[in-house]
């Protein structure tokens, strides 16, 4: 008997990408360009919403063509610490002259 295989279709298996760009990212900074231009109303607004929203698509058009999760990795790295003290576990209490040393 031989083994089954199922075959993983592409359309299931896509990033969630609209308008070439990051899905959220892109709705989000749309909205907010769209606010900036009917809640001032003036030529100008108009001028730097629209521009706005067309250097920010293609910011994240070229964001998604590296990597399409790449929201998420910028985030992730976000949440790091700046320094990790150098011991061996987080849990060891260090001593004086230890504590003298790393700080």
């Amino acid at each position: 008997m031989a083994i089954r295989t199922v075959p993983i279709r592409r359309a299931g298996n896509r990033d969630s990408l609209f308008l070439g760009g990051d899905r959220e990212l892109v709705m989000f900074t749309g909205l907010m360009a769209g606010a900036l231009v009917f809640s001032a109303q003036e030529v100008k607004a108009a001028i730097f919403g629209v521009i706005l929203w067309v250097v920010a698509l293609h910011v994240f058009r070229i964001m998604a063509k590296a990597d399409p999760k790449m929201r998420f990795v910028y985030l992730r790295q976000r949440r790091y610490k700046s320094y990790y003290a150098p011991r061996s576990t987080p849990f060891r209490t260090n001593g004086p002259a230890e504590e003298r040393q790393y700080r």
